[in-house]
């Protein structure tokens, strides 16, 4: 099935968007930025790519249009910079993702927002497939809330045509594709040919992870998490069979039939429909409830954020005259501790994978490549000492210091003691 080039996807250029962008989010593929578009006169999300991932643009903005739907999100059109820099402009989610809510609430929404979720996401995924094409990558980050917490499936960027598993071998991936802990065992073979039991995999991890508010394999090692999930290791399900909630057996039924070993044996997403229709009317009633409860929550939340940001800001007042903004001092402590403590780092960090993913686009994807290629976590840290860490500067290397900090606790509480 080819893909009708051009087909209502207009081109939006710098002049078209006003106002001060405001940077959302990164990753690996570039940056987001809130901007306002002037014709529209609406916010929209202008993704920015990396000069190595732009050639995906056009790609990802045709799925998109040609999978419109009311639970995907919509988009406006390309972008094209005036350094020749190319993007995506969409409809603006200022709710965020539900990996943004689960953070913000600590833990899984209440259970009829949860269950609204899940058949949402599930019509979305069922209208996909119906269209022909298969997203791959399903997970919290790529489920977008509007202002009313109503699902956006989002990130086509790996989305492809679906085909059947009886392919010539000459039109084989060359290796995983999406995110690994979502990644079905199968995809783990090297010459596996995405087909719709992938996405039904993830649907069904994703589906655990939006009940229990936590991230599957948390911090464990790619090597470690590819070697669970195809000996067929699942998460564990006994703390949400243990709830007193309607319907959560028929739920937790679900994630395991979705995630089962042989994908033959996955339901379809119309198969997956006949159970969400049924279960999140049991928690209709409380939808309303449940969004004025998490609305209050996540303002709260941004109140909190921007208070303490004004804080930071009197502080920094405050040191008017000295050589050294308080961010500027911290930096400079955080990548001379980097750069004090380099061996002992690279001998001890047992984490490396998920230190550079947590370094986002910080980390050019070649170099990422390489450092995915080692062995090693020792290889795979000097890979980094020696390319982002060393031409990154202090910025790169204080925000290396804080990965440090969140996936190796242990080990910088010997190095700082």
């Amino acid at each position: 099935m080819a893909l009708p080039r051009g087909a209502g996807v207009p081109v939006v250029r710098r002049e078209h968007l006003g106002g001060e962008w405001q940077e959302v989010g990164r990753g690996g593929f570039g940056r987001v930025y809130r901007a306002r578009h002037k014709d529209l006169r609406m916010d929209v999300a202008v993704k920015v790519l990396n000069d190595n991932a732009s050639h995906f643009v056009f790609k990802e903005a045709s799925f998109m249009d040609l999978a419109s739907n009311e639970f995907v999100l919509r988009v406006l059109g390309t972008y094209k910079g005036p350094g020749g820099e190319r993007g995506l402009v969409t409809e603006y989610m200022r709710r965020g993702s539900i990996e943004s809510l689960q953070k913000a609430l600590s833990g899984p929404p209440p259970w009829p927002l949860a269950f609204r979720l899940a058949h949402q996401i599930a019509l979305a995924m069922d209208f996909l497939h119906h269209k022909n094409f298969v997203h791959l990558d399903l997970k919290p980050n790529n489920i977008l809330l509007n202002d009313t917490l109503n699902a956006r499936l989002a990130d086509f960027g790996l989305s492809t045509v679906s085909r059947s598993v009886e392919m010539n071998s000459t039109n084989m991936q060359t290796g995983p594709r999406g995110t690994y802990p979502y990644m079905p065992p199968e995809a783990f073979d090297a010459k596996y040919e995405p087909v719709r039991a992938f996405d039904l995999y993830s649907y069904g991890i994703l589906l655990w992870s939006i009940f229990t508010g936590r991230e599957p394999y948390q911090g464990a090692l790619f090597s470690l998490v590819e070697l669970r999930i195809t000996e067929g290791d699942r998460p564990r399900c006994e703390d949400l069979l243990g709830l007193q909630v309607v319907g959560i057996s028929d739920l937790v039924s679900l994630m395991k039939n979705c995630w089962d070993k042989d994908p033959h044996k996955r339901p379809h997403f119309k198969d997956c429909l006949k159970i969400t229709e049924r279960l999140f009317p049991e928690h209709s009633n409380g939808i309303q409830r449940a969004i004025t409860e998490v609305l209050a929550r996540l303002e709260s939340s941004n109140q909190q954020g921007i208070t303490k940001l004004n804080d930071v800001e009197g502080q920094r007042s405050v040191c008017d005259g000295a050589s050294l903004s308080i961010s500027g001092e911290t930096m400079s402590r955080k990548a001379e501790f980097v750069d004090h403590h380099k061996p002992t780092i690279i001998q001890r960090v047992s984490n490396a994978l998920a230190i550079a993913e947590e370094l986002g686009s910080k980390v050019h994807s070649e170099i990422y490549c390489n450092i995915r290629a080692k062995k090693t976590n020792q290889d795979r840290v000097r890979e980094l000492y020696c390319t982002t860490l060393r031409s990154g500067g202090e910025r790169v290397k204080a925000a290396f210091y804080d990965a440090l900090k969140k996936h190796e606790f242990d080990l910088m509480q010997d190095l700082e003691n």
